[in-house]
């Protein structure tokens, strides 16, 4: 079906929103946790269930999201999502104890995982791989900005409100969103092929099983003989998936796409890139909070200019990819983040608060720069048909490389510092310092995957090939 233009103008804003409250719903609850296990009369170390129970739920259920929108249609599904998501946020603000919780937290993750790939999906077919780049671009801002508001949200909200308001604040956004959903959200449709039920055992039981090990990695609470007893487990499920995926027909994720040079280099260079970024939000506060002694308002707004650079910023992107192509902006820009991520570690107590601002909205800019290349180029040279398949594994191994990316950050960190648990401010700092080397470095390394494109690759995408002969 075609979108309408009124459909068409509005759908980003739709998808911007759902993907805002999810983005945002990863992050905010992290400066509750203390006040929330006072509250439920628990240690603060149990609420790493109700963290750890929503990654788990996205990471499971976004390989199905593809195959129900091909099912059911995409309208059905994007709000059966934001219906869930609100459902799951409304439960979680009532909860009275942390198995409650936990049982809500899932349902939330339920629809989170619908709502990204679902939404991302129902942009790829709406507008032209000519148009792509900028839709693309103005969706992905609240996924940027709601990491970076979270943590000043959630300070506000239990400073001033009540922790229960963190999950209401999603109810009138998730009313909103349905209503809007109703009018104005193209239903696409596709042939829907059986759901590889045995697929989708190996594959989620994996994957929650890997997502597991890395939120208990560094505890105390499993030996080294049993974490590395379930990650052997885990990677033998996803084995077995991948030798399973080979047998038949219609595998549960279409790992053959990873044949399309640019699929390839887009999911696994987003895998490997988000190693060495993906964490500088997890350890930036670290810094600034543990080791310089800023307020968690202060760290929170530090943080702020990676936000505005990456939305004031975000419409000159399709410019820069149609002047150099793919090809040039990833290997370059991967580069420049590396320094950027090495140049973190001259952030001491003496630095003017100006120059921290400045190195921060340029690594904003270029990590939404880097985002949006990775994002656009998945679609380039896949078929219409298999854009959901394409949008599901895109959206799986993102969700998994930021809990990859969280971990090595914390890992590398630990490395640097003699002890974590009893530190002092200035070995803090130091053991950060030389964890942003070794993030920047792995940064640079990751070019190796963008080496393997060609100059024109994904020039329907960024209309590259028509400038470079224009001119």
């Amino acid at each position: 079906m075609e979108a309408s233009i009124s459909s068409k103008r509005l759908l980003p804003w739709l998808v911007a929103v759902a993907f805002f409250m999810e983005s945002l719903d990863t992050t905010i609850l992290n400066t509750a946790v203390p006040t929330i296990a006072a509250a439920l009369k628990i240690a603060p170390l149990s609420m790493k269930a109700v963290l750890s129970s929503y990654t788990l739920s996205l990471a499971v259920f976004i390989p199905i999201s593809g195959w129900m929108a091909d099912r059911f249609g995409t309208r059905r599904v994007f709000a059966s999502a934001i219906g869930l998501f609100t459902l799951g946020s409304l439960l979680c603000g009532i909860s009275n104890n942390i198995h409650l919780l936990v049982g809500c937290r899932v349902l939330q993750g339920c629809g989170g995982a619908m709502m990204v790939p679902v939404g991302r999906l129902t942009i790829v077919r709406t507008f032209a791989k000519s148009e792509l780049i900028r839709a693309m671009s103005f969706v992905a801002i609240p996924g940027l900005i709601g990491p970076m508001l979270g943590p000043i949200a959630g300070g506000l909200i239990v400073g001033y409100l009540h922790w229960r308001v963190i999950f209401f604040v999603n109810l009138p956004i998730g009313l909103i969103g349905l209503f809007l959903v109703y009018l104005h959200l193209p239903d696409y449709r596709e042939k829907s092929n059986p759901l590889d039920v045995v697929g989708l055992i190996l594959f989620g039981s994996g994957i929650a099983l890997l997502s597991y090990v890395l939120e208990v990695f560094g505890e105390h609470t499993l030996t080294l003989r049993e974490i590395l007893g379930l990650l052997a487990i885990s990677i033998s499920l996803l084995a077995g998936y991948g030798l399973h995926a080979t047998k038949i027909p219609f595998p549960l994720l279409a790992l053959r796409l990873f044949r399309i040079r640019t699929f390839r280099a887009a999911v696994s260079g987003s895998f490997f890139t988000r190693l060495g970024i993906g964490g500088i939000p997890f350890i930036m506060p670290l810094l600034y909070q543990v080791g310089l002694g800023f307020s968690p308002i202060q760290s929170g707004l530090l943080m702020m200019p990676q936000a505005i650079a990456a939305m004031s910023l975000k419409m000159t992107m399709p410019r820069i990819l149609a002047r150099l192509g793919y090809r040039a902006v990833l290997i370059s820009n991967t580069v420049i983040l590396g320094a950027l991520i090495a140049l973190f570690a001259s952030i001491g107590v003496g630095t003017p608060i100006a120059l921290v601002i400045a190195q921060t909205f340029c690594f904003g800019f270029f990590s939404s720069l880097q985002y949006t290349s990775m994002n656009t180029l998945v679609y380039a040279d896949v078929a219409g048909e298999q854009a959901s398949s394409a949008s599901s594994i895109a959206s799986t191994m993102q969700q998994m490389s930021i809990s990859f990316g969280v971990a090595t950050a914390s890992l590398v960190t630990a490395l640097f510092i003699p002890d974590r648990f009893n530190s002092s401010a200035p070995q803090m700092i130091h053991g950060i310092h030389d964890a942003f080397f070794v993030l920047g470095a792995l940064t640079v390394l990751s070019t190796i995957v963008f080496r393997e494109l060609k100059s024109t690759d994904g020039a329907n995408t960024s209309q590259h090939k028509v400038i470079q002969h224009a001119g």
